[in-house]
């Protein structure tokens, strides 16, 4: 069992940053893959980033290539995702996920999300 809980939303002005993290409970945090995903009003949860158990391997949406970074600090069993350039279309709740691989699936394990909202 792998409980998740993000923190670090917030609002911000568009070129902002933000730092978004997400502490895992649960001794296996390091064997999961890690995701970011976010849901904008009215739209569907869409992926952001995500990354390997080892930190070695990530990718990232094509709306967010070069503006954000996901990292991880398995010591700590926490997942970053590091937000710059901010852009008011980034407005969303963001949710961290843990899965057994890159195919992230409605029974992983989910956060509750935090909100971010970018001000133009």
């Amino acid at each position: 069992q792998v409980q998740l809980v993000e923190s670090g939303g917030g609002l911000v002005q568009a070129g902002g940053s933000l730092r978004l993290s997400c502490a895992a409970s649960g001794r296996t945090f390091s064997t999961y893959v890690m995701g970011w995903f976010r849901q904008a009003p009215g739209k569907e949860r869409e992926s952001v980033a995500g990354i390997d158990w080892s930190g070695g391997s990530t990718y990232y949406a094509n709306s967010v290539k070069g503006r954000f970074t996901i990292s991880r600090d398995n010591a700590k069993n926490t997942v970053y995702l590091q937000m710059n350039s901010l852009k008011p279309e980034d407005t969303a709740v963001y949710y961290c996920a843990a899965s057994t691989g890159f195919l992230f699936k409605k029974d992983d394990y989910w956060g509750q999300g935090t909100q971010v909202t970018v001000s133009s």
